[in-house]
């Protein structure tokens, strides 16, 4: 079995979750099964390192970014292992000190994710990891607070993309997902 497939079959669908017409996609289950975890994990710093890193001009990760809640289980992960630092995006006012803020749309209002000032530095290659990537708001703010430190955006990684929402992505750096819908 490869890896997508393990993966494929441990996360669990909902149908009618929040509300009807909505499949739900539960990617806990990858965290209740060690071997899967395992794979998750791997399998994104296999990508970075034989995808990934090898395009870029410096042959480096500097920094890995993890949206507010879910990027937080697996972006420290992925940056232990590539010798990277993990920085959080988190929703406003969640984070002490200084910070940027980008605010995005969502399908019943406006939310704003904030990242501490001088967490990335200027040139910093880096990559954006979260579980899901339906209409793209919350990565595309999260690329903004990006660059606005002065950071390179390598990738975007996700467990899952819903594939018929990526016609509304203003994302324009490269997005790897492992699980197309």
């Amino acid at each position: 079995m490869s890896d997508i497939d393990l993966l494929q079959s441990v996360v669990t669908r909902y149908p009618d979750f929040p509300k009807p017409g909505i499949v739900f996609l539960d990617i806990f289950p990858i965290f209740h099964d060690p071997v899967a975890f395992e794979t998750l994990i791997t399998h994104f710093v296999y990508h970075i390192t034989s995808h990934t890193i090898p395009k870029s001009v410096r042959k480096k990760v500097d920094v890995v970014v993890g949206l507010d809640a879910r990027g937080f289980l697996i972006g420290p992960l992925i940056a232990l292992r590539l010798g990277a630092a993990f920085v959080p995006v988190r929703k406003k006012g969640k984070l002490p000190g200084p910070c940027k803020q980008a605010s995005y749309e969502k399908e019943y209002g406006i939310d704003t994710f904030e990242m501490q000032d001088g967490a990335i530095r200027h040139g910093q290659n880096v990559v954006i990891v979260d579980d899901l990537i339906a209409t793209g708001g919350s990565a595309s703010a999260a690329g903004s607070l990006v660059h606005m430190q002065g950071g390179n955006i390598l990738e975007y990684l996700f467990i899952v993309e819903i594939s018929a929402l990526r016609k509304n992505w203003t994302i324009e750096d490269p997005v790897y997902s492992i699980i197309q819908e």
